[in-house]
């Protein structure tokens, strides 16, 4: 990571809370969040590891992120490099999944764990710890999170905790931040200002990349609530036909019903831009009757129309659909269903224009105006209803669309950590 200008004074305080003089010494955990790239999760680790090596010798603490891969790319691979080159010696012990750190005559070791179900709290049971670090900590159960802490019972442990925001009633907002003081935790609240390591330039491309509730919680920081139309920005209403032209190759997406609605959209990709050109769309009830996987088969091949189908993403759960059209020679690939990172990346090619939803597609666009965020809860969640073209576009979007630049500092995360 290119450094430009030193640290920034949120990010020094972050950094050093723990030490002798500090008036925030007093604390026993702190709290990081706010925008992506705001530089909290950096200076956080390097916080961590000097304090772990400042104040103990032979003790063990914790890593924590959403998966332990998530970890090592998102925490660890831009600190690694500045730790060694202040001296600190890592050596890896694979049988345990643990570093061993060495520095100032001092020894610790730092454990990686990652908290993605709610079977991880068992990960992480019967350990003593003098402290732990959890990335993206509004990810994890709040199982793992509880049993994390409680394991730190070592004399002057303490808790380091960092995340973007999501919604106002989630259970870590409402524990550690509305309560921070009662928890004896230092909350600092992080923007993109705060990171010397962003231009200007780069700024205003995170500000245009974002729109509706992902613009107020990454861009601005903010736990708001996800509510209203999912794709809030898009106007359906200027929808145009298929642009004329030679298109360079042909994909289908398809979100597979039998009792639900079954979409498939056809998307030519012409001059760098995909266009959802025609769909099928099927709804058993609406028509009075299920159709089988073969007579799903045959609507695909309608569909196609004797065009070159470079795949066909399908419904991953869809297994009886897939292998009939398999067996008809289709180059079949399932679909990833990572739900709210794909929302996060359609509305992102959406946004910037590299997919456009044509005038003959009538049941996307119907379906746009329709699809909703789930009011109240404390997760965020989209309506189960006319949401079937915009699963297929979805799975179109995950699986063709490479991530734009700097998108993987939130994508989805978001499934695996970001920061």
């Amino acid at each position: 990571m290119e450094r430009n200008g030193g640290f920034s004074p949120k990010q020094r305080r972050a950094m050093l809370w723990w030490r002798a003089g500090s008036p925030d010494r007093r604390y026993e955990a702190i709290v990081c969040d706010g925008a992506i790239r705001s530089g909290k999760t950096f200076a956080m680790t390097l916080g961590f590891f000097l304090w772990a090596m400042s104040e103990f010798t032979g003790r063990r603490f914790a890593l924590c992120g959403r998966t332990v891969g998530a970890l090592r790319r998102n925490v660890l691979a831009d600190t690694l490099p500045v730790f060694r080159a202040l001296g600190m010696d890592f050596s890896w012990r694979a049988a345990d999944g643990c570093w061993r750190v060495r520095f100032g005559g001092r020894e610790n070791d730092f454990f990686l764990f990652g908290g993605n179900d709610e079977r991880s709290a068992a990960l992480i049971q019967g350990v003593t710890l003098a402290g732990v670090f959890l990335d993206e900590v509004v990810l994890m159960p709040r199982s793992f999170v509880e049993q994390a802490c409680a394991r730190c019972s070592d004399a002057g442990s303490r808790l380091w905790f960092n995340c973007n925001p999501e919604g106002p009633q989630h259970w870590f907002y409402r524990q550690w931040i509305m309560r921070a003081e009662e928890m004896n935790c230092l909350h600092l609240h992080f923007t993109m200002q705060d990171n010397p390591a962003l231009s200007p330039q780069i700024r205003r491309r995170y500000a245009r990349m974002y729109a509706g509730v992902f613009y107020r919680r990454f861009v601005q920081g903010l736990w708001v609530a996800a509510e209203g139309r999912v794709y809030d920005f898009y106007d359906t209403s200027l929808a145009q036909p298929a642009p004329a032209g030679e298109f360079s190759e042909w994909v289908i997406s398809c979100d597979y019903g039998t009792v639900n609605p079954a979409s498939f959209g056809l998307w030519g990709r012409l001059d760098g831009v995909w266009y959802r050109v025609k769909e099928f769309y099927f709804d058993a009830r609406r028509e009075g009757r299920q159709m089988t996987d073969e007579e799903y088969a045959g609507a695909l091949g309608k569909l196609a129309g004797g065009r070159e189908i470079r795949r066909v993403i399908v419904d991953p759960s869809a297994a009886s659909f897939i292998q009939t059209l398999r067996r008809r020679g289709w180059q079949v690939e399932k679909a990833n269903n990572d739900v709210l990172n794909g929302i996060r990346r359609t509305a992102d090619a959406l946004r910037s224009g590299r997919i456009v939803i044509c005038a003959e597609c009538v049941d996307c666009l119907r379906e746009m105006d329709l699809y909703v965020w789930e009011r109240g809860g404390t997760r965020d969640r989209v309506e189960k209803r006319n949401d079937h073209a915009m699963d297929d576009m979805r799975y179109f979007v995950m699986g063709v669309l490479e991530p734009p630049r700097g998108f993987t500092a939130v994508a989805v995360l978001r499934q695996e950590g970001s920061t």
